[in-house]
């Protein structure tokens, strides 16, 4: 094939991945709306499209829900999350990570997204995501994770651990302080394995399944694929 012939190729296969990843949303919107009563309280880390697409479509929806908000540091991508819900019309309170604990009482659910779901169904996710999820089933309060199926991992069928990104420490302390203090290391995770046992279900576009049922819709997976945030 000609470059400019692949390069069509390529274009189309990324038009056809951003649709059904769309699509997807849209449909995990549908799913996870239905499982949200009016007056929840709910508490989510990071931010996924998935889980905020469940959110707005439950308040169109006409029910009434409270949002709890980590910052989600180092990044402070919950400030977004906060941000959009709060003009969606939603009453949002923005939390501290460490406050997790102090609030949890509070929340009806846990919902957050993933980055992949591994066969076992442990999942991968912006970091502080295991330390919520467990301190949600040690307080009894259900943990729903939103995932599009495609991010599924076969590799993790033939025991391939999933790499965690570690990224540079200037998000957490400044080089010129660093530099003041050689004897000083920073480490910074971008994301944590949260246990399957700390998991009540997985919200995807086919539909609602335990963390058990992971490995059925891996094993559908033909080839290995891309996980995007």
């Amino acid at each position: 094939m000609s470059v400019a012939e692949l390069k069509e190729v390529v274009s189309k296969s990324a038009e056809a991945h951003d649709r059904r990843l769309k699509e997807s949303i849209q449909q995990i919107a549908e799913i996870g709306a239905r499982r949200l009563r009016d007056g929840d309280v709910i508490m989510t880390h990071s931010y996924s499209s998935s889980v905020l697409a469940i959110l707005e479509r439950a308040h169109e929806n006409g029910k009434r829900l409270r949002v709890f908000v980590t910052e989600t540091r180092p990044e402070l991508k919950g400030r977004d999350v906060a941000r959009e819900l709060a003009g969606a019309g939603i009453e949002t309170t923005l939390i501290i990570d460490s406050a997790v604990s102090h609030f949890i009482e509070d929340a009806d659910k846990v919902i957050v997204g993933a980055e992949a779901v591994a066969a076992n169904g442990a999942i991968v996710n912006k970091i502080g995501t295991a330390t919520i999820a467990a301190v949600a089933h040690r307080a009894r309060v259900r943990v729903f994770v939103a995932a599009s199926t495609y991010k599924f991992s076969p590799e993790t069928m033939f025991g391939e651990l999933i790499t965690i990104e570690e990224r540079d420490s200037s998000s957490v302390l400044d080089d010129s302080q660093m530099k003041k203090l050689s004897n000083l290391h920073v480490r910074n995770p971008a994301f944590d394995v949260t246990s399957p046992e700390d998991i009540d279900l997985i919200i995807t576009e086919r539909g609602v399944i335990p963390p058990q049922a992971a490995v059925m819709i891996v094993r559908e997976q033909k080839e290995p694929r891309t996980f995007a945030s």
